[in-house]
């Protein structure tokens, strides 16, 4: 980030070409495109602050609180120090700052304690903060309408994000995180909320499986939408959807008993993606 509040062009593309959306960012027009790394960087700041167990919670927090105060002021068009460099996707795409203000919500969420085990209800209001708002941003960014933008960001951003918790158990278990839900945790017989224990307790696959089940129903949701072909750039959230899934049907067949590998879209296979995805009108 430099001086001024912006963000260094090639320091952003390097933070993004890691992600798993970067394909699908790298097939958008140019202002389309660049407002998705400002969000994707606007993300990544703020979930390293959330991640970084080296200082205290009180510390994160008071980093969190300072996003705040500077996403106020850049929708009060003051100056908006580290947040000035969304000013610009702000403008041009009427982002709202509830959303915005939601990410750093869902973030507090793991400052304050770790997550552990949390119920359904929990669970799914941390999958709004963390992946929906995000899905809110992107859909304008996408030039959809508002209630199928609500809706796609809805349904996409939970699939996305309970994929992402069934892919990465293990990492966060590591870190003291565990997001499976409690419910079908007991129903499983695990009732530790340790989540080393709990991730390497045979039964855990179970639990997987059910989750799993509960993300392919929103990809179909999704899917079932953007087949309606409401107005807007379908291409990359279609690119998310089809990558995504692929992941989580990869990890269905393989299953989730331990010892377990981390499931990864080789490079030929994205293409082929990409490809497909490309050919739908």
């Amino acid at each position: 980030m430099t001086d001024a509040g912006t963000l260094d062009p090639a320091a952003l593309k390097a933070q993004v070409s890691g992600s798993s959306f970067y394909a699908a960012m790298r097939l958008m027009p140019r202002a389309e495109r660049e407002a998705m790394f400002a969000i994707y960087a606007f993300c990544r700041l703020v979930d390293d602050i959330a991640d970084d167990g080296t200082r205290s919670r009180e510390q994160r927090a008071l980093e969190l609180g300072q996003w705040r105060v500077d996403i106020d002021a850049l929708f009060a068009g003051a100056p908006a120090g580290k947040a000035a460099f969304l000013q610009g996707p702000v403008r041009d795409f009427g982002l709202r700052k509830e959303d915005f203000l939601a990410v750093i919500d869902g973030m507090e969420m793991d400052v304050v304690a770790d997550v552990r085990a949390p119920d359904l209800a929990t669970l799914d209001l941390y999958c709004d903060r963390v992946a929906c708002a995000v899905g809110r941003l992107s859909t304008r960014i996408f030039g959809m309408e508002d209630a199928p933008g609500v809706e796609l960001a809805d349904r996409l951003g939970r699939a996305l994000q309970l994929t992402n918790i069934l892919r990465d158990i293990d990492e966060d278990a590591a870190i003291g995180r565990l997001y499976l839900p409690r419910e079908p945790l007991v129903a499983a017989g695990i009732t530790t909320t340790d989540p080393v224990a709990a991730v390497q307790d045979p039964r855990i696959d179970a639990v997987c499986r059910t989750v799993a089940d509960r993300a392919q129903a929103y990809f179909a949701a999704a899917d079932r939408l953007m087949r309606t072909r409401p107005r807007g750039r379908l291409l990359a959230p279609r690119l998310m959807s089809a990558v995504y899934r692929a992941i989580l049907q990869d990890m269905q067949a393989e299953g989730w008993k331990p010892p377990r590998r981390r499931i990864k879209i080789g490079k030929p296979r994205l293409l082929a993606i990409v490809a497909r995805c490309c050919l739908v009108p």
